[in-house]
């Protein structure tokens, strides 16, 4: 077996350096880690969810969920409540600086996104998408 043409590391190798390259815009623009831009991002999509549900949504561990959202709890982002119809759960939800943060930083990974994308045509793309939602 070569390792270089094995799909799953070459997928994980493309995914951590897309990561990567995304990763240090938002950390060096607007002081987030890659755990906080996915929580704000799940957050500004779900409007309010469950702790553990954003944590899946994101594929961060429940450890890794629960100290971004604390983050982002303290920067005064986000806020997060106990649920009252299940004391168990905690219900998270973004806070209007957490909005306009969010407002701020998404035409710039879209930038981002567009910019390492531009070196495939509109085909290549398609197939490209299609092939990732197929996989």
């Amino acid at each position: 077996m070569q390792l270089q043409r094995f799909l799953p590391y070459r997928l994980a190798v493309l995914a951590d350096a897309v990561s990567r390259a995304t990763a240090a815009v938002y950390r060096q623009r607007f002081q987030l880690s890659r755990d906080e831009w996915r929580l704000l991002a799940a957050l500004g999509e779900a409007g309010r969810i469950q702790a553990a549900e954003a944590a899946q949504i994101t594929t961060l561990e429940k450890m890794q969920a629960s100290r971004a959202l604390r983050s982002l709890e303290t920067r005064g982002l986000v806020s997060r409540e106990t649920d009252p119809d299940d004391r168990r759960h905690v219900i998270v939800h973004l806070l209007p600086p957490g909005r306009t943060l969010l407002r701020q930083i998404t035409p710039v990974v879209l930038a981002r996104e567009a910019w390492l994308l531009e070196g495939l045509s509109e085909e290549e793309r398609a197939v490209l998408d299609r092939a990732l939602t197929r996989l």
